[in-house]
């Protein structure tokens, strides 16, 4: 049985339409209509409009019926996408750091250890509050780690709007051959104004495959316990928090 959510063709068709206009006619405004900027609009749009699912024919044709509904909804959807292009534009990604580079990634048809996503929250010693603005590198070997793809950043800047969430995809590292267990170390960086250095080093069992992992999945994300920063000097919150007997 395949499920199928028709607000995704819709949104899609809908910042298409939208970002061509854009490059036919006058962009007073310079927007950039890339293919990147177009996926993060989507994206935008998506998180903050409700899904429509159905599962057979009889539910295309239902969902064709709705003519008043559908108008309202493109109406909804445009305003959305408008907004979402200025938001994605005023924070554009990264696309290259001097740090490190993310080119070289092994090819689909070689053996590889695909590194799982890294993904952890950074929050305040003092109040417990996740912070934000704080830049986060993650290193193996005292270098950093080259990601992925340039939708991945390393160092990562902590948006106000995540919760203190972090992440990071490591590219894939070649192997000699599948089913090979390695265990790769890496640590968390972070030295921010206002609090003390943190180094928080953790290992990553892995097994090589046959093939480079292609698309992101729930399933390869290795979750880091939460992390505080501290003032200068305090080691440890027990110093600086009077807990309960």
């Amino acid at each position: 049985m395949e499920i199928h959510n028709t607000k995704e063709e819709i949104v899609i068709n809908k910042v298409t339409e939208i970002f061509d206009s854009l490059e036919k006619d006058e962009n007073w405004e310079n927007f950039c209509t890339c293919d990147q900027c177009r996926m993060d609009t989507a994206s935008y749009v998506l998180n903050r409009t409700a899904p429509r699912y159905i599962v057979s024919n009889r539910g295309v044709v239902h969902t064709e019926l709705e003519v008043h509904e559908r108008q309202q909804t493109d109406a909804d959807i445009a305003v959305l996408v408008y907004e979402g292009l200025r938001r994605v534009n005023h924070n554009q990604r990264l696309v290259s750091h001097g740090g490190y580079k993310t080119d070289n990634i092994p090819p689909d048809n070689r053996p590889v250890f695909n590194i799982p996503t890294v993904v952890g929250r950074i929050f305040s010693g003092i109040n417990f509050a996740p912070l934000s603005n704080i830049k986060i590198e993650l290193c193996r070997n005292g270098e950093l780690v080259a990601m992925k793809n340039l939708n991945w950043q390393n160092p990562y800047i902590v948006a106000a709007n995540t919760e203190g969430t972090f992440s990071f995809w490591p590219k894939p590292v070649r192997a000699e051959s599948s089913q090979c267990h390695r265990i790769f170390e890496y640590s968390v960086h972070i030295n921010t104004p206002g609090y003390a250095e943190l180094n928080h080093f953790f290992k990553i069992p892995v097994i090589s495959e046959i093939q480079t992992a292609g698309s992101f999945s729930i399933d390869r994300t290795f979750k880091l316990p939460d992390l505080y920063l501290f003032p200068p000097g305090v080691e440890d919150r027990d110093d600086f928090i009077d807990f309960p007997d």
